[in-house]
């Protein structure tokens, strides 16, 4: 083991600040060389999205000591920007994660500590309801303690600047840059909750905020009124924050066939029915299918634990279909643009904004209603840091943003993806289309006979510790010269490099530097409309593929699918 690990560790269990319930789980690992390698080998880092990893003591685990300097350092980030940023005060909110209550206090009482005001929610909240505390009190920042969807050891460390959306890498390479100062934990300052609370640094935030925002995720509704809601809906908040405010939406907009998975239904971080807690997963609708059975659902619908995400299957000749992410963002999109023109609701320059590995069928749909879709790098900030632009440019109007990995926003009161606003117009576009004799999977289908048969498939390959995070990185690397440049009839004519910013035409061997943010991904677009891309993720140990085709029929799409998912998993797997 490296010398630098060990003493790390031993720091840890030698510092006086260090409380002993963290010194015992580290003694307890003495004999266990791998286990104190992977905790101590790195700092947990913090990136554009925060921080997030497995929960424990050490220097690369979610603890209160790393939750401390993470929050220290923002604090002066906030400090650097001026009295008035300090004024503003930041908002903190928390998910059903373990350890979640806990990060979040000792985050709003090292902010007391440095003056900053903390405004704090008592009980947990969805991500969404995050990003519009912040705009609704004129924060400086927020913070959220949420692992999303990673499994129940994680949790995480998500920080929001003033427009209500994650922070870009200005601000993290500035958060980064203070963290790099801190050379002790006693170093950071934090104070008592009593005396947070006398000084009038630590604010409980109060049902004014929920009921303002739930108020604005009602006037997403396209068609009120028009609409029979006596459609069956199951929901499963998959033991999260979604349980009371998804609910409580579509009871107040006329949705009172709801039926809720009991055994999910309440806040609980050990997720006791499920292994993994995405809802991408379909193992996570096995309550919610047994109970759409009983009470014979049309929809079902679950939201993952911070509610930022949704996910949905569909009854569908009397079979329960799910719908991936991709497909439930073409019919949002072709529900909010027939709805908002039916009714001369379009905005002056209308704009939806996906990532660059959501898939293409939305582009087809926007253009046919004169929308424009702008493609970002992967992850909300990106999608969202657009209606921050238009803001103050006025130049475009933001209608809708989404992601392949479930996540959607609509309209501009909210800054990140938000589940609760997607619940209810995903009910009320299953509703409408109910009327019609249709199904979400019938409109689907309408769709892909208009603008040819799109099929898609995110594979993530798993690799965790030292040696699989030398192995992502060497994937990353090699793969930039292995590539195919045919996959059975497809040809690939263009290769996008989002690390070198620079996208080359294969046909005429040219390169062209693109406008595009820094990122280490690979794209491969071939002449028949498929691609594929490649990218380390972000948030957990894993290195993901996105494999996308298009073809006239769904057998050959799906056909091409796995022509590439083959040949591409083979020259993955052959870098060791």
């Amino acid at each position: 083991m490296d010398n630098n690990i060990m003493n790390s560790y031993l720091e840890w269990l030698n510092d006086d600040f260090i409380d002993q319930t963290t010194k015992d789980e580290l003694k307890s690992i003495e004999n266990k060389p791998e286990e104190i390698e992977d905790r101590f080998y790195q700092e947990l880092e913090f990136g554009t999205a925060g921080l997030r990893g497995k929960i424990g003591a050490g220097t690369n685990r979610m603890n209160i000591y790393v939750i401390s300097r993470a929050t220290h350092a923002l604090a002066q980030v906030i400090k650097k920007h001026g009295p008035e940023y300090v004024e503003k005060g930041i908002a903190i909110a928390y998910d059903c994660r373990l350890f979640s209550p806990e990060f979040a206090m000792q985050s709003a009482l090292v902010m007391a500590a440095n003056g900053i005001k903390a405004y704090l929610f008592e009980s947990l909240r969805p991500t969404p309801e995050l990003s519009y505390t912040i705009r609704y009190f004129g924060c400086s920042s927020g913070i959220n303690i949420t692992a999303s969807h990673n499994p129940k050891d994680y949790n995480g460390y998500k920080v929001y600047w003033e427009e209500g959306s994650q922070i870009k890498s200005d601000i993290a390479n500035l958060v980064l840059e203070e963290i790099s100062k801190i050379k002790s934990f006693a170093d950071i300052p934090v104070i008592s909750e009593e005396e947070a609370r006398q000084k009038g640094l630590l604010i409980d935030i109060g049902k004014e905020v929920d009921n303002s925002y739930i108020n604005e995720v009602m006037n997403v509704s396209l068609r009120d009124e028009e609409i029979d809601k006596s459609i069956k809906i199951v929901y499963t908040p998959l033991n999260g924050a979604g349980n009371i405010p998804v609910r409580r939406v579509l009871k107040e907009k006329g949705f009172d066939k709801v039926y809720v998975v009991k055994e999910q239904e309440n806040p609980d971080g050990t997720f006791p029915t499920i292994e993994y807690p995405n809802p991408e997963d379909l193992k996570a609708f096995e309550y919610a299918e047994r109970l759409a059975k009983d009470v014979d659902a049309d929809l079902l619908i679950a939201t993952d634990p911070d509610c930022d995400r949704l996910a949905v299957q569909v009854k569908h000749n009397n079979k329960i279909v799910p719908l991936n992410g991709n497909q439930t963002g073409v019919i949002l999109i072709n529900y909010i643009l027939s709805a908002m023109t039916e009714k001369g609701l379009l905005p002056r320059n209308p704009v939806i904004v996906k990532s660059i590995v959501t898939g293409d069928m939305g582009t087809a749909i926007a253009k046919d209603y004169n929308v424009e879709m702008i493609n970002v790098l992967t992850g909300f900030k990106n999608i969202c840091a657009l209606p921050n632009e238009y803001d103050k440019t006025k130049e475009k109007n933001f209608i809708f943003g989404y992601e392949e990995s479930i996540g959607y926003v609509i309209g501009t009161f909210v800054r990140d993806k938000d589940a609760v606003s997607a619940s209810l117009m995903l009910a009320e576009a299953a509703a409408y289309y109910k009327e019609q004799g249709k199904t979400l999977v019938d409109v689907l289908n309408e769709l892909f006979e208009k603008y040819g048969y799109y099929q898609e498939k995110t594979i993530s390959l798993v690799l965790e510790g030292v040696e699989g995070q030398k192995r992502i990185k060497r994937m990353m690397e090699e793969y930039r010269d292995l590539y195919p440049t045919a996959i059975g009839s497809s040809n690939l004519t263009e290769m996008v490099d989002y690390e070198k910013q620079l996208s080359k035409n294969l046909l005429t061997n040219e390169s062209l530097t693109i406008d595009i943010e820094k990122t280490d991904a690979v794209k491969f677009i071939f002449d028949d409309g498929c691609w594929y891309a490649l990218r380390p993720s972000g948030t957990e140990p894993k290195i993901k593929l996105y494999l996308y085709s298009k073809a006239p029929s769904l057998e050959e799409a799906s056909n091409k699918l796995i022509e590439f998912e083959t040949l591409i998993l083979e020259k993955l797997h052959s870098i060791k």
